[in-house]
């Protein structure tokens, strides 16, 4: 959890799907008293704290409004996060499982952070499943967690 509280404190926004954006929120929202729900743990509230104070924004053609320090993307994707990406500051953060191959597609990554478990599950999402050309990759850094897993960051080598 610290490691992800650092990455997050180091984005300017994050930049969520629907299903991401509803998923995190229900998960990480102060709820409207003030307090934490007592399934929040003392050593997950600087996340907590840090995700629900975070700027975000939210790709959805479905929603008709978000809240939670949010503003709603509608329109053209390509269009949006090029301007988004314009903005002064370290960047945008984006997770999910859709947003990310849409904008992958486009390329508007400029790096890939991925944290692999040590753990086969054989089933769910296939992470950028359906990518339309290869990417090419080169590894700029690496952490290793003391559970086995591993915090990999990459960033596309150019095409030629």
């Amino acid at each position: 959890m610290r490691y992800w509280t650092a990455q997050l404190e180091r984005a300017d926004a994050l930049l969520f799907g629907r299903v991401t954006y509803e998923m995190m929120a229900s998960a990480w929202q102060k709820p409207d008293t003030g307090t934490w729900p007592d399934w929040i743990e003392e050593w997950q509230k600087p996340f907590a704290e840090t995700i629900d104070r975070a700027k975000k924004y939210v790709v959805s053609s479905t929603l008709s409004e978000v809240d939670w320090n949010a503003d709603l993307v509608r329109g053209d994707l390509a269009q949006a996060v090029q301007q988004l990406k314009q903005e002064p500051g370290e960047g945008l953060w984006v997770g999910g499982v859709t947003l990310p191959l849409a904008l992958a597609d486009l390329g508007l990554i400029d790096e890939y952070e991925f944290l692999v478990q040590p753990v086969l599950a054989g089933h769910g999402p296939t992470l950028l499943a359906g990518l339309r050309e290869r990417i090419q990759l080169k590894l700029v850094d690496r952490h290793e967690f003391r559970s086995g897993a591993v915090a990999v960051r990459y960033q596309p080598t150019p095409r030629t």
